[in-house]
């Protein structure tokens, strides 16, 4: 009987030993609604894509340019602050530069339908070759009704030029704004549906593109645009700003965002 006690109490205090010399898991901290380790949470501080620098070109027409906001910068200074705060270095690009912010280069084309943007594009995409592009272009295709049963072709083909000249580059494809003009938003809405389709068919070809839908809950409402009906207010641009962001962190999440191809002149920052 001592014997069984004696060995009972060497089991125990061999297994208390071990116990002190395991290796405890690193502490763990929340992050919204779910728990990520310490490693994790400090690689996300670093920005998108680990910290990758982003070349970003601002591609459409005058809500690109920012036309309506009272600074002229549109969505671009909010967008380009919140990516700069995550831990991004930023360099917009483009030939049309506007607004008082610093590195306001844009591709933003006052009046352009989605024909003459593409043109521009041409010119403009293999000079900057941007590793993230964001297109926002269409409107004035439906405020003229230009051919519009034909207008998810014309996005197509903008699109495939943007991989080929720029074959790092991720789109994020912009739905097109409301409009208090019925007639118009009309329009806007089969334009939107057309999109739509195009983005689906690109992303099962496995291009890098997410779909962002600017007449969602979150993107500028009717109260948010000036007399005209069509463009934003500042507040209007705010929105357009955050719902950019949230699709520059859906492609994140994708794993979609590459390093931008190297271009003489160009640095990681630009300001």
């Amino acid at each position: 009987m001592l014997a069984n006690k004696h060995l009972l109490w060497c089991i125990l205090a061999c297994a208390s030993q071990a116990v002190k010399g395991l290796a405890l898991p690193a502490p763990q901290a929340s992050s919204g609604d779910r728990i990520l380790p310490r490693d994790t949470i400090e690689a996300r501080a670093k920005g998108f894509g680990d910290g990758m620098a982003l070349r970003i070109m601002p591609l459409g027409a005058s809500i690109t340019y920012g036309y309506g906001s009272t600074d002229k910068n549109g969505y671009r200074k909010d967008l380009r602050d919140k990516l700069e705060d995550g831990g991004n270095k930023v360099n917009m690009v483009g030939d049309n530069p506007a607004g008082d912010m610093k590195d306001n280069e844009a591709e933003g084309w006052k009046s352009y339908t989605v024909k003459m943007i593409h043109d521009k594009a041409n010119k403009a995409v293999p000079k900057f070759k941007p590793n993230l592009i964001l297109v926002n272009g269409g409107t004035n295709d439906c405020i003229g009704d230009d051919d519009l049963p034909n207008a998810g072709n014309r996005v197509t083909d903008l699109l495939n030029d943007l991989y080929r000249e720029s074959p790092k580059a991720t789109v994020i494809l912009s739905t097109l704004l409301v409009n208090r003009n019925a007639d118009v938003q009309k329009r806007i809405v089969d334009f939107n549906d057309q999109l739509k389709e195009v983005a689906n068919k690109f992303q099962l070809y496995g291009k890098r593109i997410v779909l962002v839908d600017m007449q969602g809950t979150k993107g500028p409402a009717k109260d948010d645009l000036i007399d005209d009906g069509t463009h934003p207010n500042d507040a209007g641009y705010r929105k357009m700003a955050d719902v950019w962001f949230d699709g520059i962190k859906q492609a994140d999440s994708r794993h979609y965002l590459q390093e931008a191809e190297d271009v003489e002149g160009l640095t990681a920052d630009g300001a």
